[in-house]
């Protein structure tokens, strides 16, 4: 069934590609703010409410949690695109088989990975060498998180259904009551206000789980009342049941991206076992600097999304004239945002750090990591606008590869190699030797390779 286009952002011819991706960007951004203001909430309850263990155990684990979600990301990548591309030809019925497709495959997933990884926590923790001391709050945490997975995967799948339909508005709406829920019930759990049992550093894990199941049950009934495409209504229902030349398409552009997230975490797994033979001290500024850090890195990962979005529904509408246009804007919008960001976290480093951490020597170790990386994270933003155009087109191969290069053949051995020499500041010197590389070799696939091929629907 083919109905009318569906008026969308990149489709809009009235004004200039960056002001349509800038009023795309707004509530996107705003969403990764807020969701990193819920990771920064937990790490300044648990830094402050508890103490320096209880952070360095939940950051011990961050490496571990984002290698366990990678595939459904990567699923989400890959319906995204589909549903770009459907969205933007205007052909609702195929854009509902999409979303009923992902979701099946995402809740096999989420299942299986959270029952994996609740059973193998520890192990998972023991072979990063996490410290003795954080060793049993980090693995009671962990397993908590895991169990879990299911209804986060089910939140970010559905998150990006909305994106691929040009929709950031409903997601942002969902986040605000998520977080402000998350920042109410982490105290509450960890200290056990009005009755509630005291849980310390799982009460932190207890309060996410259950302030993003109840985002994503305001999200569902916010979209079946506005009667949007991806509603789970009854219509959704019936295409639960997997369609196998979809759930295919899906795959070949999720596997690839997914397996590059694995990469990424398994290189932050290499990366804080470096950082982990510093003490528990180093464990935590690594875990206060990653706080940090995200406030500057989401903007150039929601802009790349925002470029992958709109090439998806301007080549659904075969519109391939428009994917230079969105590059060029998206580029420079990387690097306006990126700059002023990094500018303000040199400027408010030691304010920033002090959020997260009380203890001095921590403070400065912390503080020393984020001026060697914070300016990289531009370079690192204008690499993944490439691949996210590259993305929009169904090509994920050759970008996984080059990225996953940049990350192994870079990135570990430069940390590696520097740490024996400059301690704990060389590990740090990877992440922008990794970015430069990465830029490169994308760059030169992008301008000698992709943009010489000829662009068609997948869909």
């Amino acid at each position: 069934m083919r109905s009318a286009p569906a008026r969308s952002l990149p489709l809009d011819d009235s004004r200039p590609i960056w002001q349509a991706l800038l009023v795309f960007l707004i509530p996107l951004m705003l969403s990764n703010i807020l969701q990193a203001l819920g990771a920064t909430g937990n790490a300044i309850y648990l830094g402050r409410l508890i103490g320096v263990n209880a952070l360095a155990a939940v950051s011990s684990i961050f490496p571990v949690v984002f290698f366990l979600i990678a595939f459904v990301i990567g699923l989400a990548s890959g319906s995204t695109v589909l549903v770009g591309q459907a969205f933007g030809a205007g052909e609702t019925e195929k854009l509902k088989q999409v979303a009923g497709t992902a979701i099946t495959l995402t809740l096999i997933l989420g299942v299986t990975v959270g029952a994996l990884g609740g059973i193998f926590a520890r192990d998972l923790l023991i072979a990063m060498g996490t410290p003795a001391d954080i060793l049993g709050l980090a693995t009671g945490y962990s397993r908590i998180v895991f169990v879990t997975l299911p209804v986060l995967f089910l939140y970010l799948i559905y998150t990006t259904f909305l994106r691929g339909v040009g929709d950031t508005r409903s997601p942002f709406i969902a986040l605000i009551g998520s977080t402000a829920l998350t920042l109410l019930f982490t105290p509450a759990f960890i200290l056990g206000w009005a009755g509630l049992p005291k849980l310390g550093t799982n009460g932190a894990a207890i309060a996410n789980v259950l302030a993003t199941a109840c985002g994503l049950a305001g999200l569902l009934i916010y979209l079946a009342r506005r009667k949007s495409p991806v509603a789970f209504n009854r219509d959704m229902f019936v295409h639960l049941a997997p369609r196998p030349e979809i759930a295919w398409k899906i795959v070949r552009i999720g596997v690839p991206t997914g397996i590059n997230l694995v990469m990424i975490s398994l290189s932050e797994i290499a990366v804080i076992s470096f950082v982990n033979h510093f003490g528990s001290k180093a464990t935590a500024a690594y875990g206060a600097v990653n706080q940090v850090v995200n406030y500057v890195q989401f903007p150039a990962v929601s802009i790349a999304i925002a470029a992958s979005i709109f090439g998806s529904q301007s080549i659904g509408a075969g519109r391939t004239d428009r994917l230079l246009k969105i590059v060029r804007s998206a580029v420079t919008l990387n690097y306006v945002i990126e700059s002023l960001l990094a500018l303000l976290g040199y400027v408010f480093s030691y304010a920033l750090i002090s959020l997260f951490i009380t203890d001095t020597e921590t403070i400065v170790v912390a503080h020393r990591l984020l001026m060697i990386t914070l300016w990289s994270y531009a370079v690192f933003g204008n690499a993944r606008v490439l691949s996210g155009i590259m993305l929009s087109s169904g090509t994920v191969v050759w970008p996984t590869l080059l990225s996953v290069l940049s990350i192994w053949g870079v990135e570990v051995p430069v940390a590696y190699t520097l740490m024996q020499h400059w301690g704990l500041d060389g590990v740090w010197y990877g992440y922008p030797a990794a970015y430069i590389a990465n830029l490169a070799m994308q760059f030169t696939y992008y301008k000698f390779v992709w943009r010489k091929r000829r662009i068609e629907r997948l869909i």
